[in-house]
């Protein structure tokens, strides 16, 4: 068992019946009252995102968790196939067990939890960032720009990211995975 104060992102509990893993929290001190922390869950089943506050020093349900280092192969268009890379494992996950599965290209080492009481894998955990190669965007036009414009860009894995209008097709540029947000270009 742990309390409010154990809350941290990443951190997989049991509530209603579900493993959430928490993706946000604020612990809120108002005033008057009370202390409580809000959070925002993630049910590492369904991949449903929802809101709960729970009141300072309440009891949570933590589920132990292992991290394993995992190698993305491929999508089968239902399944993403995954490989342990010490013991050369394969597991298959479907697509709301991942956080961003349009910013993953085959290959690709990510993090992923497994329960140390069943052995299932719950989530995969990205790296903060990706780089990937911008396979098509239009061409910016110069002047028409009165403070940071942006244009569509589409990378390698079929995701579309917002760029600014210096970025074009072949280009590498550096992704933020929790956002999925433009960060810099990748010069070679």
């Amino acid at each position: 068992m742990a309390s409010t104060s154990d809350i941290r992102n990443g951190l997989c509990i049991k509530y209603n019946h579900d493993i959430y893993k928490i993706i946000e929290f604020l612990h809120v001190k108002p005033g008057k009252g009370p202390a409580f922390v809000r959070t925002k869950l993630k049910s590492v089943t369904t991949g449903k995102v929802i809101d709960n506050t729970f009141s300072a020093g309440h009891k949570i349900d933590d589920v132990r968790v292992e991290t394993h280092k995992f190698q993305y192969l491929y999508n089968d268009g239902e399944y993403y196939h995954f490989m342990n890379e010490s013991d050369y494992t394969q597991i298959q996950l479907t697509e709301n067990a991942l956080d961003r599965p349009e910013l993953m290209k085959e290959g690709e080492v990510v993090t992923v939890l497994i329960n140390t009481e069943d052995n299932m894998p719950l989530s995969v955990d990205m790296p903060a960032s990706v780089i990937l190669e911008v396979t098509h965007t239009e061409p910016g036009v110069k002047g028409n720009t009165a403070t940071n414009a942006t244009k569509p860009a589409t990378v390698e894995t079929g995701a579309t990211v917002n760029v600014p209008l210096f970025i074009n097709e072949g280009d590498k540029i550096k992704i933020e995975t929790e956002k999925g947000t433009y960060k810099e270009r990748i010069k070679e």
